[in-house]
């Protein structure tokens, strides 16, 4: 990973939040990580919980692809 970074402007009241978030010892590359993550669960149990909700009708089957 290279040590250059970007910089990314954000709100004073937007960065009080992430250090809020921020755990000690976790730089904000890792914090955002860790954000991203978090959000890409959330994304992928959302689709899951749709296809579980959907009706029959509106699926396909496996056979049909």
């Amino acid at each position: 990973m290279s040590t250059a970074g970007k910089r990314i402007p954000v709100t004073e009241e937007r960065w009080k939040e992430l250090n809020e978030l921020k755990s000690a010892g976790e730089t904000y590359d890792e914090l955002l990580e860790r954000l991203i993550q978090e959000h890409n669960r959330r994304h992928l149990a959302d689709v899951a919980r749709g296809v579980r909700e959907a009706d029959e009708e509106d699926l396909t089957q496996f056979d049909e692809l």
